[in-house]
């Protein structure tokens, strides 16, 4: 009896463990998905932005105004929301199945229609595991309590 209760704890372990590395091979894959978006948006990579995000996403600004996909990618490439530089700090990354849920500050220098602004802001993304791929399907930005 001893030796069927060490085999199933064994088993349990084992399973544990295979766990906890998939879980970090997917943060990994999330983690880079978001910097590959970053410098995307920094490079107004419009081809690129496509390719990592939903044809259905809902990309929400702090300031509750609210863009579709191609409302997005334009907004960058034209230069309407051109980032010169951007910083993540602070970044959580929680996957449940196929959603990772990510979370970070967002420190950048913008030249918005020309006219420089720094701006600290919180941010919520949400990707969804498609066809292999980590795919922005969910961004809500907020405004920081100070």
């Amino acid at each position: 009896m001893k030796s069927f209760r060490f085999l199933i704890l064994m088993m349990l372990l084992q399973f544990s463990v295979f766990a906890q590395k998939s879980n970090a091979k997917e943060e990994t894959a999330v983690s880079n998905q978001v910097e590959i978006l970053r410098k995307a948006m920094i490079d107004a990579d419009g081809a690129k932005l496509k390719t990592l995000t939903s044809k259905n996403l809902s990309y929400v600004h702090s300031n509750g105004n609210f863009q579709n996909q191609t409302e997005f990618i334009d907004g960058i490439v034209s230069g309407k929301s051109d980032f010169v530089t951007i910083d993540f700090q602070n970044q959580t990354i929680s996957i449940q199945n196929d959603v990772a849920i990510v979370r970070h500050v967002l420190s950048a220098h913008t030249k918005d229609d020309g006219i420089d602004r720094d701006i600290k802001i919180g941010i919520m993304l949400v990707w969804q595991k498609q066809k292999n791929n980590w795919i922005l399907i969910a961004r809500q930005a907020y405004k920081l309590t100070t």
